[in-house]
């Protein structure tokens, strides 16, 4: 699930990276206080919030009165240190996008009011993990102008690393169709109940998505963030040996029924979840396969 047309193997260096600039002169730090020491997760509740309004210029108030810069110049001096980070953080993100850019022609030009919205939403990124997401989308963007909406790119702006790794997680597991354009979460299986199947307990069937990993709770949790549909989608209703086929990363896999009346269920992911999971690599996990070839047996056989 690679952004369209992207090459992550194209590298391209800038040395521009490793220039700095200063705009505040601060306190040195000890190691103790460093935000960004091995030991600044044991500190007080009390220093590491002295750290940080030290690291956004907001620590005037701590000090005598008589020694105070007058409260303009406080603030021009974190509204600078504040446009600094963020041109630290956009540079940085177009910086890895040209990582996962070709060099081929391409016939569309990215649409540039789509990239101002971009730079506006992505510009207060400084996790490097995060950084690296909206690299691969402005480059999916460039690669092919449409592969993300901007409610998509609102909708991600708003993601903390754990949603983004379950929605990782939620691909793992997931099946799409041919052209990606429809990801499922397999969750069940049962056959239309009838008057020689009704007290059959093996009629209904559920894969256990907490066996692999997703949690009914981690599912309200994509819910929320409008990557996943809440509520369970159906299949039709399949005939005897008639066949349904999935790639699961991109692996053929047929789910053939059983039985007459048989009938999949799953989550459906949104088109922003959809667009997002443009963004996950392909990760082939055959325990999955070989758990729901177990516990959706009794109405699909699984070929694969």
């Amino acid at each position: 699930m690679t952004p369209p047309h992207v090459e992550p193997e194209k590298v391209i260096t800038n040395t521009a990276e490793k220039s700095t600039a200063i705009i505040v002169e601060n306190k040195p730090q000890t190691a103790q206080e460093n935000p960004n020491s091995k030991n600044s997760s044991n500190a007080s509740s009390q220093k590491q919030l002295l750290n940080l309004a030290r690291k956004f210029s907001l620590d005037g108030a701590f000090l005598p009165e008589e020694k105070q810069a007058p409260i303009e110049d406080r603030s021009f001096r974190r509204i600078k240190l504040h446009e600094l980070r963020q041109q630290q953080n956009i540079e940085a993100i177009i910086l890895r996008a040209i990582k996962y850019c070709s060099d081929n022609t391409i016939a569309e030009r990215v649409d540039q009011d789509w990239f101002s919205s971009f730079i506006a939403l992505a510009e207060g990124i400084s996790n490097k993990t995060m950084q690296d997401l909206w690299a691969k989308i402005l480059a999916g963007e460039v690669s092919q102008s449409g592969s993300f909406s901007l409610k998509t790119l609102k909708a991600f702006r708003t993601m903390s690393i754990g949603e983004a790794k379950l929605l990782a997680k939620a691909c793992s597991i997931s099946m799409t169709d041919s052209r990606k354009k429809n990801i499922r979460v397999i969750s069940g299986a049962y056959q239309i109940p009838k008057l020689f199947n009704f007290f059959n307990k093996q009629r209904q069937q559920r894969f256990d998505l907490n066996q692999a990993g997703l949690s009914y709770a981690d599912i309200l949790t994509l819910a929320d963030n409008h990557l996943l549909f809440e509520q369970e989608t159906e299949s039709h209703a399949l005939g005897k040996r008639e066949q349904v086929q999935f790639h699961y990363n991109g692996k053929p896999v047929n789910f053939i029924a059983r039985k007459a009346d048989c009938i999949l269920t799953f989550y459906k992911f949104t088109p922003i979840g959809t667009e997002l999971a443009m963004l996950i690599a392909d990760n082939t996990d055959l325990n999955v396969l070989t758990a729901i070839k177990a516990q959706l047996a009794e109405n699909f056989t699984l070929e694969y």
